[in-house]
C-alpha cells in the first residue's frame, strides 16, 4: 500500500486552514448548527413520529398510521447501482429506513437504465400514464407535462412538509432555483440542487512521474510536458502498440457528471463552448467566439505534439474508462470523484498505480449565465392521493439522516460504500450549494483537532471513518481508498488553491435549445479543427454557418427572452 504522500497531503490542507484564520466553521456549517438547535425546540408539527393521516399529511417527518405504497418510475444504475449483495431497488438501506421512518414503500412499476431514461419518460408523458412519483431530467418535459395538466401543484405540499434544512439549502441557491419549476405561480416540481462540484483536476499517474524523474506540474503546460514524456517513452504500451496520450471525450465539453473532457484547456483561454455568455452586454453563444477559436488552435498543437490521444475522435466513452483501468494511459481530466470512478476499479487490480489530482487552472466563470439543463425534477402525478411523499422522503434523506438521526447508519454507510444515487427512490440530490467543499474543511477541521469528531454530520462521519482508516493502514479497501483519495486528496487540492464557487446567473433558456443539426455541426467542427482535418480559420466558416443554419434566429429569440441581460 502507498503511503508516503497521504499524510503530507492532509497536513498541507491543515496547515493551509490554519493559515486562513482557523476559520473551522462556514456558513453552511453555521447554518446547520442553527438549524439543529430550531430543530431541537422546534413544534411538534415538524419533529412528530408517529400520528394519524392528519399529521402524517403536514409535517415531514410524519409516519402514516398503514403502510402507504407508492408506485415510481425508477431510473437504474450500472451494476445495480454498486448496491450491497442482497439489496435491490425496493429493498436497500434508503427503502428500509423511509419505511422504518414514514411506513411507505415504494413500487417500481416502470425502470430504465440511465442512458435510457430521456426515452423512456417521453413515452410515459405521450401515453400519459405517469406512476405516483416521477424524475424527470429537462425542463422541456416538464413543461410538457404542466402544459397537460399531469402533475399535481406541490405548493402547499412544500411549506407544510419540507424541514427548515431543506428550506434553507434551497435558499442557499438563491430565488432562482425555486422560481424555475413555478409556473403561473404554482411549484409545480421540486428541483435537484446541482451542488458546485469545482473545476476539473488533471489526473496524473504519479508513479510515471517518478519514474521518468520528472517534477509534478505547477502549470497546465507543465502537465502537457509530462504528457508528452509519458508518449515519448511509451508508457503504458506493449510491444507494438502505440503510445497513448491524455485522453479526450469527442464531446469535448463535459456535463455536471463527467469526466475526460477538456474544459480546463478553454478555461485557459477564457472560452466557454456549448454555454451562454455575456459578451459586451449582449447574449452570444460562446462556441463562436475567439477566445473558443483559441482554445481549439491549441488543442490542436497539443494533437499535433501526440499530448492528445491521436485516436480521441474514434473513441467511445467506455473505451476511454478501458484505457485507465486498464492502464494504457497516464492523464486525463476528470472531477472530484473522479476516484469513485473509474480510479476505484484500477486501485482494486493494481493498487500501485498511483493516480494522483492536480489543480492547475482556475476557472472564470464571470460572464457564464448558468441555465437548469443539468437539473432534475421529481413530480407528482395529478390526484395522487399523497402528493406530500415527496417532501418527506427529501426531508428523511437529505436532512433527518444526515443531522438529526441516531439510527441511520446503514444509510449514510452508502456513501463511503460508492453506492450510487440511483439507488435512492428518488435520483436527485439536495444539499447546500457549496456542500462539496465544507464537508472536506469540516473532515479536515477534526483531523487537525481544531473540531472535535461528535461536530461531524453523518455523512461526513462516513467519509471520516473510511478515509481515517486507510490513513492509519487499518484499511485497504477500494471504497475507504476512494473517500480518502476523493473527499481529502482532490477536494483538497480545490482547497489548498482557493477554488471559490461564483455567483449564478441564470438564463431562461427553456425556448432555446440548441438543435441537434446545429449540435453536430459544432462537434465535426470542433473534431476536424483538432486533428488538423481543417486549418484553424475554418472556424470563421463554422460560425457563418452556424448563424446561417438557425443560430441567428434563436440567438435573437434568447436575448429577447433575456431583455435584462
Amino acid at each position: 500500500m502507498k503511503t508516503k504522500w497521504k499524510l503530507p497531503v492532509i497536513l498541507g490542507c491543515i496547515v493551509s486552514m490554519m493559515l486562513s484564520g482557523c476559520s473551522s466553521v462556514s456558513r453552511e456549517t453555521d447554518k446547520s448548527e442553527t438549524s439543529t438547535e430550531t430543530e431541537n425546540t422546534a413544534s411538534a408539527k415538524e419533529t412528530v413520529r408517529t400520528g394519524t393521516w392528519e399529521t402524517a399529511a403536514q409535517t415531514p417527518y410524519g409516519a402514516y398510521p398503514e403502510l402507504v405504497t407508492y408506485t415510481l418510475g425508477q431510473m437504474s444504475g450500472a451494476n445495480n447501482s454498486n448496491l450491497p449483495d442482497g439489496d435491490t431497488y425496493e429493498d436497500n438501506a434508503y427503502t428500509r429506513y423511509l419505511r422504518k421512518m414514514l411506513n411507505i414503500q415504494n413500487k417500481n412499476v416502470y425502470m430504465e437504465r440511465e442512458d435510457r431514461y430521456d426515452e423512456f419518460v417521453n413515452i410515459l408523458v405521450k401515453d400519459q400514464t405517469l406512476p405516483d412519483v416521477l424524475v424527470v431530467s429537462d425542463r422541456e418535459t416538464l413543461k410538457e407535462l404542466v402544459d397537460n395538466d399531469l402533475v399535481a401543484d406541490l405548493s402547499e405540499v412544500y411549506e407544510n412538509c419540507t424541514s427548515k434544512r431543506i428550506k434553507e439549502m434551497f435558499e442557499s441557491y438563491g430565488s432562482d432555483l425555486l422560481d424555475s419549476v413555478r409556473f403561473n405561480g404554482k411549484l409545480m416540481a421540486i428541483p435537484e440542487t446541482v451542488t458546485d462540484h469545482g473545476p476539473r483536476l488533471m489526473w496524473l499517474r504519479k508513479d510515471w512521474i517518478e519514474e521518468l524523474g520528472l517534477e509534478e506540474p505547477k502549470t497546465l503546460e507543465d502537465a502537457f510536458d509530462i504528457v508528452e514524456a509519458f508518449t515519448e517513452n511509451r508508457m503504458g504500451t506493449e510491444d507494438g502498440e502505440d503510445p497513448i496520450g491524455f485522453v479526450c471525450d469527442t464531446d469535448l465539453v463535459g456535463s455536471t457528471s463527467s469526466s475526460y473532457s477538456v474544459d480546463s484547456v478553454f478555461d485557459k483561454f477564457h472560452a466557454s463552448p456549448q454555454r451562454w455568455i455575456n459578451q459586451n452586454g449582449e447574449i452570444v453563444y460562446g462556441s463562436l467566439t475567439e477566445e473558443t477559436k483559441n482554445a481549439l488552435s491549441y488543442l490542436h498543437e497539443l494533437y499535433e505534439r501526440g499530448v492528445l490521444d491521436q485516436n480521441f475522435a474514434l473513441r467511445a466513452q467506455n473505451n476511454l474508462r478501458d484505457l485507465v483501468v486498464n492502464g494504457n494511459c497516464g492523464a486525463f481530466f476528470g472531477l472530484w470523484w473522479t476516484p469513485n470512478n473509474p480510479l476505484m476499479d484500477v486501485y482494486e487490480t493494481d493498487p500501485e498505480a498511483d493516480w494522483q489530482p492536480y489543480y492547475l487552472q482556475e476557472a472564470d466563470w464571470q460572464n457564464v449565465y448558468d441555465t437548469f439543463r443539468d437539473n432534475k425534477y421529481v413530480v407528482v402525478r395529478k390526484d395522487y392521493e399523497h402528493p406530500e411523499i415527496v417532501m418527506k422522503i427529501i426531508s428523511v434523506l437529505f436532512d433527518y439522516t444526515r443531522y438529526g438521526a441516531q439510527d441511520a447508519d446503514e444509510v449514510n454507510a452508502y456513501f463511503a460504500l460508492n453506492v450510487d444515487p440511483t439507488a435512492r427512490p428518488l435520483v436527485i440530490n439536495i444539499d447546500y450549494n457549496e456542500a462539496t467543499f465544507q464537508i472536506t474543511k469540516d473532515i479536515q477541521s477534526v483531523m487537525s483537532g481544531m473540531r472535535k469528531e461528535t461536530d461531524l454530520s453523518a455523512i461526513e462521519k462516513s467519509y471520516y471513518d473510511a478515509a481515517e482508516k486507510f490513513i492509519q493502514g487499518r484499511s485497504e479497501t477500494a471504497e475507504d481508498w476512494a473517500a480518502y483519495e476523493s473527499r481529502l486528496a482532490a477536494v483538497g487540492r480545490l482547497i489548498e488553491g482557493n477554488y471559490r464557487t461564483t455567483a449564478k446567473r441564470y438564463l431562461d433558456d427553456s425556448d432555446g435549445e440548441i438543435p441537434k443539426s446545429l449540435q453536430q455541426l459544432e462537434k465535426d467542427s470542433f473534431i476536424q479543427i483538432i486533428m488538423g482535418v481543417q486549418p484553424v480559420d475554418y472556424f470563421d466558416e463554422f460560425v457563418k454557418e452556424w448563424y446561417e443554419q438557425g443560430g441567428e434566429e434563436l440567438t435573437e429569440q434568447l436575448r429577447k427572452s433575456n431583455p435584462g441581460e
